[in-house]
C-alpha cells in the first residue's frame, strides 16, 4: 500500500551493535517487538555508521553527509546552524518535526529543524569535550575508563534509566496527541534513547531474561597490548586499561547487562509501536529503527566505539513502509547518510539540484536489487579523541581498508575473515585491492588537508570553551518548556471542559443530539 506523504516515526538506540540481536545473528538477546517490527520491515544486513561516535555519526543522518563535510569532528564540534537537516525539508512539505530525547546537538543551535522537542538532551552542547590531538598519550576528555567493565551489573535505577523513561514517555504522549489532534498533517517524530549505551548497568527485571551461563563471550580473546594495531594502542592508554585486571568474570557480567539494556529498548520500542496501534496509525506511518554506532563489547579486549572493527560501526536498521505485511533483507552496503534522501523520498520531496549533489547517500526505498552493486562502498571517518590524524574507513564488496598518516595500514578481506584478525596490508596477492580502495579513499578525502583543518577547530574550541568557563554566558542547553495554562482544562482553555474532554478522547464519538430542546425561556419549577 502507497501513502502519499506517510507519517514516519524513527526510533533510535544509541551504541547499539547489531551484533547484539537475534535479527543479525545472536542466540542469547531477547528483543521480541523487534522482531515483531522486524516481521513487516526489510532488515538492512549490511548496515554501518559513518563514523563511530554519537554526535558526528548524528550529523551524517541527519545531513545525508560524511561529518568532516559540515565541520563535525568529535563529539564538542558545532553543528552549523546553517547546514539544512532532513528537517528542514520536512517543513517545507507540510510535516511537523518533533524530538524527543538525544540527539547530542553541540552549539547555540538545539533544534536543527525540528520544530518541537519534548525533553533535553543528556550530553553536554559546549566544546568541553574538545579532544586535543597534541597529546601523546591521549585523554579521554568525557573522563571515560574501564569503571563501566569491572563495575557491571545490577542497579536499581540509573541516570540512563531516569532519562529513558521521560524521553518514551513523552514520545508516547506526543503520539497520542498527534492521532487525536493533528490528523489532517504529517507528522515526524523521532525517539532517541541513551541506551544501551555504556556504564553497563541494567534492573534484575531485564538482567532475570537471561542466565550468566548462557551469555556469549567475545569471539576474538583479548589481543596483547603490543599486538594492537596502533590506534586500538592509543585507546587502550585513553581508557587507561592498565588500571584494571578485566577477568573474565567482568566481561560476562558487562555483556550481560548489555544484552538486559538491549532487552530495556526493545520493551519501550514495544510501548511506542502499541501507542502507534492504539491511535489507528500503524497503517500511514513508516517506521525506521536504527543506531548511532555500535560497541566493541570486549572483542580484542576492546570496549565502547572510537573504532573501524566491525562490531563498532555495523548497525541495525529496519524500515516498515505502511502497510507492509512481510519481512525482507537487503544485503546491499548501506549507511547512516542513507537516512536522508530515503525519508525525503518517503515524504514525496524532491531536493533541489543543490541538495542532490551535496548528498552522499541514496534513498533505500527506490526499486533496486538485493543484493551489493559493483561499486557499492560505504565511508567513515573517526578524528576524535584516541585519533592522532584523520583514521578514515572504506568498505567495498568484501574487503575494509582503515588508513590513518602514520598507521600502519589495515585491509581486511571480510569475506574470510569476518572477525578482521589477518591484516593483508602489503600482501602481494591484494595489491591490486589495496591500490583501488586507497585511490577511493583519497577521491573522498584529501587526508593532509582534513588534518590540519581539525587541529585549527580543536584549537579555536578550547579558547571559546577556556572563555565560556571563565565568564558568565547563558548555556546553549536545550530547556523544554510546558505551557500549563494550556493543558488538561486549565485558566487558557478557550472551549468548555467538555468540548475539551471530547476532543481528546479516542476514538471519537459524535456529539449525541438533543432529545428534549430545552425553551429559551425555561425556569426552575416553584
Amino acid at each position: 500500500m502507497r501513502v502519499e506523504r506517510p507519517n514516519i516515526l524513527l526510533l533510535m538506540a544509541d551504541q547499539l551493535t547489531a551484533f547484539a540481536l537475534r535479527l543479525y545473528g545472536n542466540g542469547v538477546c531477547r528483543t521480541p517487538n523487534l522482531d515483531r517490527l522486524a516481521s513487516r520491515a526489510t532488515r538492512f544486513a549490511n548496515m554501518y555508521c559513518n563514523f563511530p561516535l554519537c554526535a558526528p555519526s548524528r550529523v551524517a543522518m541527519l545531513t545525508g553527509r560524511l561529518p568532516s563535510r559540515v565541520g563535525v569532528y568529535d563529539n564538542a564540534s558545532e553543528f552549523s546552524a546553517e547546514t539544512p537537516t532532513f528537517l528542514h525539508h520536512l517543513t517545507l512539505a507540510g510535516y511537523s518535526t518533533t524530538l524527543s530525547g538525544k540527539m547530542h546537538f553541540v552549539g547555540p543551535d538545539q533544534q536543527h529543524g525540528f520544530q518541537e522537542r519534548l525533553t533535553t538532551d543528556i550530553y553536554p552542547s559546549d566544546f568541553g569535550w574538545t579532544p586535543d590531538w597534541r597529546q601523546e598519550i591521549p585523554i579521554a576528555p568525557t573522563g571515560m575508563n574501564m569503571r563501566s567493565v569491572v563495575e557491571a551489573g545490577e542497579c536499581r535505577r540509573s541516570l540512563q534509566i531516569d532519562y529513558d523513561d521521560d524521553v518514551v514517555h513523552q514520545g508516547i504522549q506526543k503520539i497520542y496527541d498527534l492521532g487525536r489532534l493533528e490528523r489532517d498533517r504529517p507528522f515526524f517524530l523521532a525517539v532517541s534513547l541513551t541506551h544501551p549505551h555504556n556504564p553497563y548497568v541494567a534492573t534484575s527485571e531485564y538482567l532475570d531474561l537471561y542466565r550468566a551461563a548462557d551469555i556469549d563471550m567475545p569471539k576474538v580473546p583479548s589481543i596483547p597490548l603490543h599486538r594492537l594495531d596502533r590506534h586500538s594502542q592509543r585507546l587502550w592508554y585513553m581508557f587507561r586499561q592498565d588500571e584494571h585486571d578485566v577477568d573474565e568474570g567482568h566481561v560476562r557480567a558487562a555483556r550481560h547487562a548489555y544484552y538486559a539494556m538491549v532487552s530495556y529498548v526493545d520493551a519501550h520500542v514495544g510501548r511506542l509501536l502499541d501507542a502507534l496501534d492504539a491511535m489507528d496509525l500503524r497503517e500511514s506511518t513508516a517506521v525506521i529503527f536504527t543506531s548511532d554506532h555500535g560497541d566493541m563489547l570486549g572483542e580484542r579486549g576492546l570496549w565502547y566505539k572510537w573504532v573501524h572493527f566491525d562490531p563498532a560501526i555495523r548497525i541495525p536498521l529496519l524500515l516498515s513502509l505502511p502497510g507492509q505485511q512481510h519481512a525482507a533483507v537487503s544485503d546491499k552496503l548501506v549507511s547512516l547518510v542513507d537516512i536522508f534522501p530515503t525519508i525525503l523520498d518517503l515524504a514525496g520531496i524532491k531536493p533541489d539540484a543543490e541538495t542532490l549533489a551535496g548528498l552522499e547517500g541514496r534513498s533505500l526505498i527506490r526499486p533496486g536489487a538485493k543484493a551489493p552493486e559493483p561499486g557499492d562502498a560505504v565511508f567513515g571517518e573517526m578524528n576524535g579523541e584516541g585519533a592522532h590524524a584523520p583514521c578514515l574507513m572504506v568498505r567495498e564488496d568484501r574487503w575494509k581498508l582503515i588508513f590513518a598518516e602514520g598507521d600502519p595500514l589495515q585491509l581486511y578481506d571480510l569475506q574470510h575473515d569476518p572477525h578482521e584478525t589477518r591484516n593483508l596490508a602489503g600482501q602481494p596477492e591484494v595489491a591490486a585491492i589495496q591500490s583501488r580502495l586507497l585511490a577511493r579513499l583519497r577521491d573522498t578525502w584529501d587526508p593532509g588537508t582534513l588534518h590540519t583543518r581539525i587541529l585549527e577547530s580543536q584549537a579555536r574550541r578550547r579558547l571559546v570553551q577556556q572563555s565560556r568557563l571563565a565568564g558568565d554566558f547563558r548555556a546553549w542547553d536545550f530547556q523544554p518548556f510546558t505551557d500549563a495554562s494550556q493543558q488538561y482544562v486549565r485558566a487558557g482553555a478557550r472551549s468548555s471542559p467538555a468540548v475539551v474532554k471530547g476532543r481528546l478522547r479516542y476514538p471519537p464519538v459524535d456529539p449525541t443530539e438533543v432529545q428534549h430542546p430545552r425553551p429559551a425561556d425555561a425556569r426552575l419549577p416553584r
